[in-house]
């Protein structure tokens, strides 16, 4: 299957570099515009209202467009899942960013396919879209679309997760997914009162941690053990499953349903004598997943553990009200979307993005220059202020989440 995909990406690319001319190889193609072809777009399904304010226009499996708006040069965004809040939202704010910019734009959601990605990818660069901005299902599944789009002009810009062996990124932008670790660590110990145990006293603790396949996954990873493996190796923390390394907490695609079964299978083998006072999740996803275990074991307000979270969305918020999820790490897609609105521009303009990492994102084939985001922690103490007086989302949708 992947050696068919190739081959059509490899076809289609030698095909359009006929018409677009040189790829992407240096500073000066980075900026060289190319003809962006008649406006084929089509109208678009009515909005869904997404907690933003904005709607992400999607294209239908058939393949009619939408999501476009007249002249200007054609903005491609390949999202994950329309049924994951986070990627609605962002995909809401970045069309809201790249229309007020004059661009036209085309969203498609590849709900968690890779295969189907890489065939909407294939759809935008026969449409001769401009520049792709690609958050991947998969980051290490998409190399051959992107080198396609390369070998056909089009740039492309890595959105969130970073896409690995392939040398046709530009830019990638996110959070800064190692601070969000470091924050996610730093929370844990000031809600456990890791630092307050008399001496003999300690916390339990397990980990639940994001998908193997994702980069971002291990920085979150490496920010919180760098925070909680000095708590470990005082005794202060017990892990009594030993299973503290990235490859032994990570959980297949972020699945919920995978956390709470290994929730359940922690706590009926190492917690019957015990409770578990800790589960440090990497998403609010799998955070639900453990409620959803902890519940099932009988664990009530009275012995309730600190559960983790990231990305504050509605449900999370609903959890963090209720006390079953302690915090979630709010990361402001609004932000995001402007920043890679603004490496959208800089590609096109050929003129450099603003960036402030140049370390951090090897993807086997280069380093590729990011702009980093700052997160932020939010509780039961300061969710409303935070979220609702910030605009994210309206008191109408905290309190629906909540009933």
């Amino acid at each position: 299957m992947k050696k068919k995909m190739l081959s059509t990406f490899l076809c289609i690319a030698v095909s359009l570099a006929v018409f677009a001319g040189c790829g992407p190889g240096s500073e000066t193609e980075k900026g060289g515009e190319k003809d962006s072809g008649p406006d084929t777009s089509s109208e678009k399904d009515p909005a869904k209202d997404t907690g933003s304010g904005e709607a992400a226009d999607t294209k239908t499996d058939d393949g009619e467009a939408g999501g476009t708006s007249d002249g200007g040069k054609k903005i491609a965004l390949s999202m994950p899942s329309q049924s994951q809040q986070r990627w609605s939202f962002d995909a809401a704010n970045m069309k809201k960013e790249l229309e007020a910019k004059g661009y036209s734009v085309d969203v498609q959601f590849a709900e968690d396919d890779p295969a189907k990605q890489a065939e909407q990818i294939e759809q935008m660069i026969a449409a001769q879209a401009d520049c792709l901005v690609i958050a991947a299902t998969e980051p290490g599944e998409l190399a051959a679309a992107a080198d396609a789009a390369k070998s056909a002009g089009i740039p492309v810009i890595a959105y969130d997760r970073l896409i690995m062996d392939t040398d046709a990124v530009y830019y990638y932008v996110s959070f800064d997914n190692k601070g969000t670790g470091t924050m996610i660590g730093k929370t844990i110990a000031e809600k456990a009162g890791l630092d307050n145990l008399a001496d003999g006293e300690y916390k339990t603790i397990e980990f639940f941690m994001g998908s193997a396949d994702d980069k971002n996954a291990r920085l979150v990873y490496n920010g919180l053990m760098e925070v909680l493996q000095p708590y470990l190796d005082s005794g202060r923390l017990i892990c009594r499953t030993e299973r503290t390394s990235f490859d032994d907490t990570s959980i297949k695609e972020w699945s919920p349903e995978k956390a709470q079964q290994r929730c359940e299978d922690y706590l009926a083998g190492y917690y019957t004598e015990e409770e578990l006072d800790i589960c440090a999740a990497a998403s609010d996803g799998l955070a639900s997943g453990c409620i959803r275990a902890m519940q099932s074991a009988g664990y009530t307000a009275s012995n309730w553990p600190v559960i983790s979270g990231q990305d504050c969305e509605l449900d999370a918020c609903k959890n963090i009200l209720d006390g079953t999820q302690s915090f979630s790490i709010y990361k402001d897609s609004r932000v995001l979307a402007q920043k890679c609105a603004a490496m959208v521009e800089a590609v096109l303009n050929g003129t450099e993005a603003e960036i402030n990492d140049t370390e951090q994102y090897d993807n086997n084939k280069l380093i590729v220059p990011a702009y980093l985001c700052t997160p932020q922690a939010v509780d039961k103490d300061n969710l409303k202020e935070v979220l609702v007086d910030g605009g994210y989302y309206t008191q109408e949708q905290i309190d629906a989440a909540e009933s």
